[in-house]
């Protein structure tokens, strides 16, 4: 370290920038690519020595990085704790989340699962436009666990029908007829997004959509002050696969404003390669098709311009 000083003060300032990096105790030491013992003999040739420094400089630092294994949920955790926590950072404004025709009920995989794979998990037709799915029910519990429940910033909510009721479930006060979730929830920056939006097929083309996704930004946009009281995001976002025409049109309807396309968005899976386009070859998921998505967004100052009572029109 004497002798790369002593080089240090031959050479201008500007070229003592960078930074060292250091292999494992007991083995030499390496200043991006060139050895130390290198460094040191180069102060005979001062352009040499230059080059060096510039490109290492007295700043050691090292790489410890190992891959986090892909947690999994052991069979017995698949429906989560009884009773069933929720895991939200957030209070649920029951009264934001419900109409005289429909009302948003977290949901629980005890009371919602089976039926939910029924009506649309096991159709992989329902997940055409989307980034991933789960091929069977396990799967869909274990992605609800891991990534849904044990994290605070992600919800899914079952969609109730009140104008169906269930003979089977009377306890639910209607029929089952969507899910939707909030996502990448973010309380710095009062920011989240509309996500795992199915409709199911029985239950298309009716005031399901359309009344869940008001009672959600109801909940979200209105504020705490509010009545019904509302969470207070400033920001909401929804994204969506640029050929799914159904969500865009809903989301426009709503209220939402386009902000543009995000390319390159996803790496999609096999079975969803069809929906993508074709991604690099050489990279770390070469022959893998990848999609883009839409990005839309409906904003606090949209809400107080207007946008609330647009969506409360729709609904009365």
């Amino acid at each position: 370290m004497l002798k790369l000083a002593r080089i240090c003060r031959e050479v201008p300032e500007r070229h003592c920038g960078g930074a060292i990096s250091r292999k494992e105790p007991g083995r030499p030491m390496w200043f991006t690519g060139i050895q130390a013992g290198e460094v040191q003999n180069a102060s005979s040739n001062p352009a040499t020595a230059s080059i060096a420094i510039h490109l290492t400089g007295f700043m050691a630092y090292v790489n410890h990085y190992k891959p986090v294994p892909t947690p999994t949920i052991p069979a017995h955790e698949l429906y989560g704790p009884e009773p069933y926590d929720i895991n939200f950072l957030y209070p649920l404004h029951e009264k934001a989340l419900e109409n005289v025709r429909t009302k948003l009920v977290p949901f629980i995989p005890s009371v919602h699962a089976e039926s939910y794979w029924k009506q649309a998990g096991s159709n992989t037709e329902n997940f055409r436009y989307y980034p991933f799915l789960s091929t069977t029910l396990p799967e869909f519990l274990a992605w609800l666990e891991g990534y849904v429940r044990r994290d605070p910033y992600n919800i899914l909510f079952a969609v109730i029908d009140k104008t169906r009721p269930d003979p089977e479930h009377p306890e639910w006060g209607g029929s089952f007829a969507a899910v939707v979730g909030m996502y990448h929830t973010s309380p710095a920056n009062l920011a989240t997004e509309i996500g795992y939006v199915i409709v199911f097929p029985d239950f298309r083309g009716t005031h399901v959509a359309k009344d869940m996704v008001g009672l959600l930004l109801r909940y979200q946009l209105e504020l705490p002050s509010g009545s019904p009281p509302g969470v207070g995001f400033r920001r909401v976002v929804w994204c969506a696969h640029p050929r799914n025409a159904p969500s865009i049109r809903l989301a426009e309807k709503m209220g939402f404003k386009s902000e543009g396309l995000l390319n390159w968005l996803w790496v999609l899976p096999e079975p969803l390669q069809a929906e993508g386009r074709p991604g690099r070859q050489g990279d770390t998921h070469s022959g893998k098709a990848g999609r883009d998505s839409i990005i839309l967004s409906f904003c606090w100052d949209a809400w107080e311009s207007g946008g609330k009572e647009h969506v409360e029109a729709i609904l009365a």
